[in-house]
């Protein structure tokens, strides 16, 4: 196996956060009290428990490296996500960035940002 990286993120409530993701084509892998396991292909997302975090003050976030960024970008718009400037859950359109790399972004009902890269 390859080295790799799982982010760990915070869950106000675990059933939640597995339909949010769900939606987005994640599978449940693992749930216990303490912790949960979503797989989506390639990309890995692990939860922890916390109930009383304040999603509005959530400094939490990850990269989701997407080889069809605009596929998965679709996908969420199509679940009833909004694309937005305030509000839980929202997404910002994919554009090319000063880095030269595409990139959207998402933000969970927790808070959580997850930036969507194309893969180069």
């Amino acid at each position: 196996m390859a080295d790799h990286a799982t982010p760990n993120l915070p869950s106000r409530d675990f059933e939640a956060t597995s339909r949010f993701y769900g939606s987005l084509g994640f599978t449940e892998t693992w749930r216990d009290s303490g912790w949960m396991i979503l797989k989506r292909g390639g990309l890995t997302l692990e939860f922890f428990p916390y109930p009383d975090l304040d999603p509005l003050q959530s400094s939490f976030g990850s990269c989701l490296r997407l080889d069809e960024l605009q596929r998965f970008y679709d996908a969420a718009l199509a679940t009833g996500i909004r694309e937005a400037c305030s509000g839980m859950p929202r997404l910002h359109p994919p554009k090319l960035e000063q880095s030269g790399m595409r990139i959207g972004y998402m933000v969970d009902p927790d808070g959580t940002l997850l930036r969507l890269v194309q893969n180069g």
